[in-house]
């Protein structure tokens, strides 16, 4: 079963965004695996608490990435 799990900075995509990754990812996997893997892909997307993250050894908040949502 292809799986895939994405983790965004809550609050800054919406439920459209949040679809076209279900669907664009599924349609990756479908595309290398071959229409068998449709049925059963799945596609987590986590939303990460502000703070809850960091690069390169710095906390980054959603302020810091300069997110409208």
């Amino acid at each position: 079963m292809p799986f895939a799990n994405f983790k965004v900075p809550a609050g800054t995509i919406d439920d459209e965004d949040k679809r076209k990754i279900v669907e664009r990812t599924t349609e990756l996997y479908v595309e290398i695996y071959g229409e068998r893997a449709r049925a059963t892909t799945v596609v987590l997307v986590d939303e990460v608490v502000d703070g809850g993250w960091g690069v390169g050894g710095n906390v980054l908040t959603a302020e810091m990435l300069g997110s409208n949502t």
